[in-house]
């Protein structure tokens, strides 16, 4: 409170303090060091320089993840003492997915503060909520861990989150799958290994997750949605728990993109075809195969020689954003 009063009576002698003000909206709190929260909200398009180099806000969105999975998971902790361990890992993740900080983000202004160039934004769906963590990276660097809690119990869980909510929201396991390929830029593949009748003559599906050609893991369902559903909790798992599985996609991944920039200078322009990214800071491609020979359940929507796009089982504020490379 002390700390507000000696700003505000700062603020009457700073040129800038229509800045300071805009934040304290969404802050509850006036900057110290306005200039973070500044980079915070310049998205990697936006080509503005300090001191001979390029500006972002990727670095302090990389802090600002880490600060806010500690700050929702101790939120959710005390907010529910008798439930176990599952629970509170599902909720945090409900919390912190993408899809809820985007709509937090918009909510608190963010959308209209952005640094950024059109023509990254025509096809941008992670923008917002990126920005959104970056922020909270800010508030960490300027002003401390109990700062950053206090801004989301009392600015943010206390006006635009309904925590239990959230908790009660069905889990679905693809689409974080696919969230978290995005942010780090991996191919995924959806495997259809088994289309075959169990002894009640009822359909059963058998699905295997591949990233970056590294076999994760199966799941099996009365329907094609169900079979993916369980390979991508049990591949998230296996994520969460197995570091060689991790390594080993990185090392992947590190060999495709050389592979495709060598391609790259011999054939710069092939056949005059961009391939699109999955979304505006992503190079993911997401593949939808098929062993069986009736490959008619993928629904393409649209297609251009090199690029498909998926109309999917994905949340339908997703469902648009998402491409698929033809296999």
């Amino acid at each position: 409170m002390f700390d507000n009063i000696t700003d505000k009576i700062r603020l009457l002698f700073r040129k800038d303090r229509e800045s300071y003000l805009c934040f304290y909206r969404i802050l509850g709190f006036y900057p110290k060091n306005i200039s973070i929260y500044q980079q915070a909200l310049l998205h990697k398009s936006s080509s503005i320089k300090s001191q001979g180099r390029l500006l972002n806000n990727e670095r302090l969105e990389f802090l600002g993840d880490a600060i806010l999975d500690a700050i929702v998971a101790d939120i959710v902790y005390k907010r529910y003492p008798g439930k176990r361990e599952g629970f509170l890992t599902n909720t945090r993740s409900k919390i912190v997915q993408r899809e809820t900080l985007n709509h937090v983000a918009v909510q608190i202004g963010l959308d209209k503060l952005i640094k950024y160039t059109m023509r990254q934004s025509s096809h941008n769906s992670y923008m917002c909520g990126n920005a959104f963590e970056a922020l909270v990276g800010a508030i960490y660097l300027d002003r401390g861990y109990e700062a950053c809690m206090k801004f989301m119990e009392e600015q943010i869980m206390a006006n635009y989150i309904d925590i239990d909510k959230i908790s009660r929201k069905e889990v679905n396991f693809k689409s974080k799958l696919i969230e978290w390929s995005q942010k780090h830029k991996f191919v995924i593949e959806f495997e259809l290994l088994e289309q075959s009748l169990d002894d009640e003559q009822n359909p059963f599906f058998t699905t295997r997750i591949i990233v970056e050609g590294i076999t994760g893991e199966e799941g099996k369902g009365y329907s094609k949605k169900e079979s993916q559903q369980e390979a991508a909790r049990k591949t998230l798992g296996r994520i969460k728990n197995d570091p060689q599985f991790i390594d080993a996609i990185f090392v992947a991944k590190q060999v495709r993109e050389q592979n495709e920039n060598e391609e790259e200078d011999h054939h710069p322009e092939e056949n005059g075809v961009t391939n699109m990214p999955a979304t505006e800071d992503s190079d993911t491609s997401f593949t939808e195969i098929s062993t069986e020979k009736d490959t008619s359940q993928v629904h393409l929507i649209a297609e251009t020689e090199n690029t498909v796009f998926l109309n999917e089982s994905l949340p339908e504020s997703e469902e648009s954003e998402k491409q698929v490379k033809e296999a």
